[in-house]
């Protein structure tokens, strides 16, 4: 049976795009207006500076970017960087694998650390490799804070941490793409030079705005940054900044009040609240997991993200199967096995504006496709785990 046009809504549980509040789209639902005008400017000056609040800067300059988290990848490294320039790049999943592809691409000469898809970042060999580099010759760190392929989260203060301990003078450029508005972030006190997100993650909007903040650090490396830039560059949105207009082209309105409406529930909840919220319904997904007697592909608990939980499957099933099943038969869209983990696990997204029984509902959606696939699972077993774990933890 194809849902498209069925009863009831779809339950959307891939780890991006997230669920759209209603709040938000109502918000959306209206006609263009002159960016010009008074109005638009003004607004835009209140959502430069709440922006700042969900990357925990005081200090970073916000630029928010008609375009999805590969476009801030690209905003990310051509202001800050020049082409050779010597890049340390973590390879950890499919996301990461894409952004050290752009690197490529752009003509950055990249040293590639890589680790077990399942695993975090090798910061051992980083540290090593700071060590060696006594000349500074790395001139910038990059790194996937979520790695949403295998549910793996990087600790963003340890990297900092060896930064600081080898007096190294890299540029630490960060996706947060999954993670800034659901996982605890830190700009300002984990020194990160640019952070970037985009609106279809936590902060549960459509497509289409890249947000990112740059250290002041970062906005003294644009002076002297020699990749061509054009569409991306930050100086034409400084110059709009000081002219009061701030956009140096056309903004999409209607994303621009999604962006007011969303953060307006993130600050109602508590940025703190919200993160904790993610931590909660993140514990239950994995609860269930283990009560159906799987495992997560992220490898140590450590390194569990509160995001998305990727779950490993027996080798004599296809996690595709289980993904093509639940969207036509339970109108259940879940993440599917990318690149080396293709066909070994499914992925539960689990962030922004989603509650308690929302997850529920996915979980049990999960614990039927399990039974149709052919896994013995013992129905209702991981929903229980979870209710039990949820019902004592309501804030």
């Amino acid at each position: 049976m194809d849902y498209a046009y069925g009863p009831g809504r779809n339950h959307l549980f891939v780890p991006g795009p997230a669920n759209i509040p209603e709040q938000v789209i109502r918000a959306m639902n209206r006609n263009n207006e002159d960016h010009r005008s008074p109005a638009i400017p003004t607004m835009t000056k209140t959502l430069l500076d709440d922006v700042k609040k969900i990357f925990k800067t005081t200090s970073g300059t916000p630029f928010i970017i008609p375009t999805t988290g590969t476009g801030a990848w690209e905003s990310a490294l051509t202001n800050t960087l020049s082409p050779g320039d010597r890049i340390v790049s973590f390879l950890i999943g499919q996301f990461s694998l894409l952004w050290i592809d752009q690197q490529r691409r752009l003509n950055f000469n990249i040293d590639v650390i890589q680790s077990d898809w399942g695993q975090a970042a090798n910061l051992e060999v980083f540290a090593s490799t700071l060590a060696a580099d006594t000349g500074h010759n790395i001139k910038a760190i990059c790194i996937v804070h979520n790695e949403t392929t295998t549910g793996v989260v990087n600790n963003l203060a340890a990297v900092r941490k060896l930064l600081d301990q080898y007096q190294h003078p890299a540029l630490l450029l960060v996706d947060g793409v999954s993670s800034i508005g659901a996982l605890d972030f830190r700009m300002d006190e984990w020194g990160v030079d640019v952070a970037l997100t985009s609106s279809q993650k936590a902060l549960s909007m459509p497509t289409g705005m890249g947000i990112l903040c740059a250290s002041p650090k970062a906005l003294e490396a644009l002076k002297t940054a020699k990749s061509v830039r054009f569409f991306f560059d930050w100086k034409d949105y400084l110059k709009f900044y000081e002219l009061g207009t701030f956009w140096p082209y056309t903004p999409s309105i209607q994303l621009l009040y999604g962006l007011r409406a969303t953060l307006d529930l993130i600050f109602e909840e508590g940025l703190d609240n919200v993160i904790a919220r993610h931590s909660r319904l993140a514990k239950a997904t994995r609860l269930a997991v283990a009560a159906w007697g799987l495992k997560n592909c992220a490898q140590k608990e450590e390194w569990y993200s509160d995001a998305v939980t990727a779950v490993l499957v027996p080798p004599h099933i296809d996690s595709l199967e289980i993904v093509r099943r639940a969207w036509k038969k339970y109108n259940l869209s879940l993440g599917l096995g990318l690149n080396k983990v293709a066909g070994k696990v499914f992925r539960i997204g689990h962030l922004g504006n989603i509650n308690e029984l929302q997850l529920l509902g996915c979980l049990a959606g999960v614990e039927m496709v399990l039974m149709d696939v052919g896994y013995p699972v013992k129905l209702g077993s991981g929903v229980a785990a979870a209710c039990a774990y949820l019902q004592n933890t309501v804030p």
